[in-house]
């Protein structure tokens, strides 16, 4: 250890009137500190203005499904944002707040860990045990969360701007001359799925369209959840579905195909993510676009940071969905 990271050691230790071998193990997040002692010694560490160096270069990175195309791709660009700091990410695939998400969580933290990402995980889910991040807090891990955070933790996030999602879609199908608009929502209590909600309303709210609760159906952001969904929508006689997901959307065309409608001609539909598949669909999805290369940078820079000790924001970054108008919207039939 070079003499200057000794002396702040020692200048650490002093202030948070602890041993130095105690520093040692909060600054190497070992286990058997109090949660006090963890606390009064980062304080000290920020005092002193200690930088961890990277040489624990391990980033966990928890995704609920890496089936679902827009997952995988972000957990790719993120992956490619940390790895020119020499940091390596094991990406686990987890269903959001189930005990294989503890577990891989509590099995790599003893072999190592210098941060964790949940990316869309159970940092997502409102009313679930967040026992997960009370145990990694308790050992002092640095974490950052992607689209949407914990509750009642002061942590960094960055998210897509899921309250302005609607509003690109909202404001495109409306001047195509569509009024029976409706929304393909993901499940209740799924921190994104509630935002998107709120911004569809608010969306229809500002052009004047009433009773626009009622034709927001919730269901899995998967293609079947979309299927059973649109159909409930289609009985309902809308002209235009915003869909919550890429996927969603697909399940849309698959109603309207079983209904005996053409997409645009007779339903127009937009998705949300601009998922790498959508090159093998027809007609071509328009959609809102997630942005996932901006939110791969900011997460590489927020953990950077929080593994070398220094201050960072806790605000939640909310970075703005971009619309891409491609084939599945037209203007609205002449007598719906």
């Amino acid at each position: 250890m070079r003499p200057s990271a000794t002396r702040q050691i020692a200048q650490i230790a002093q202030a948070a009137a602890v041993s130095e071998a105690t520093v040692s193990r909060i600054i190497n997040r070992k286990y058997g500190v109090s949660p006090a002692t963890r606390q009064a010694v980062e304080k000290a560490l920020k005092q002193v203005g200690y930088e961890r160096p990277l040489d624990n270069r391990l980033v966990v990175m928890l995704t609920p499904n890496l089936k679902n195309p827009i997952f995988a791709l972000q957990a790719e660009r993120v992956e490619n944002e940390l790895n020119p700091y020499g940091l390596t990410t094991i990406i686990c695939p987890v269903y959001p707040g189930t005990p294989r998400e503890r577990d891989y969580v509590e099995s790599l933290v003893d072999a190592g860990v210098a941060a964790i990402v949940f990316l869309s995980s159970s940092n997502t889910l409102r009313d679930e045990d967040h026992r997960v991040v009370q145990f990694v807090e308790s050992r002092g891990i640095p974490y950052v969360s992607i689209n949407g955070g914990f509750p009642e933790t002061e942590a960094p996030v960055v998210s897509t701007d899921d309250w302005r999602a609607a509003e690109p879609a909202i404001g495109h199908l409306h001047d195509l001359g569509h009024r029976r608009i409706g929304l393909l929502a993901g499940p209740t209590g799924n921190l994104p799925a509630d935002r998107r909600v709120e911004g569809f309303l608010r969306a229809l709210d500002r052009r004047g369209v009433d009773n626009s609760e009622e034709f927001v159906v919730r269901q899995h952001f998967n293609i079947e959840g979309g299927q059973q969904a649109a159909t409930t929508l289609l009985a309902q006689g809308v002209t235009g579905i915003v869909a919550s997901s890429d996927e969603m959307a697909f399940g849309a065309y698959r109603a309207a195909e079983r209904a005996g409608l053409s997409v645009p001609k007779d339903i127009s539909v937009v998705g949300y993510d601009d998922s790498p598949v959508l090159d093998f669909i027809g007609p071509p999805l328009t959609t809102v676009r997630q942005p996932i290369e901006r939110i791969a940078k900011n997460v590489a820079r927020i953990v950077t940071s929080l593994i070398s000790n220094r201050t960072v924001a806790t605000e939640e970054i909310l970075i703005e969905p971009e619309p891409r108008l491609r084939g599945s919207t037209a203007p609205v039939a002449i007598g719906t």
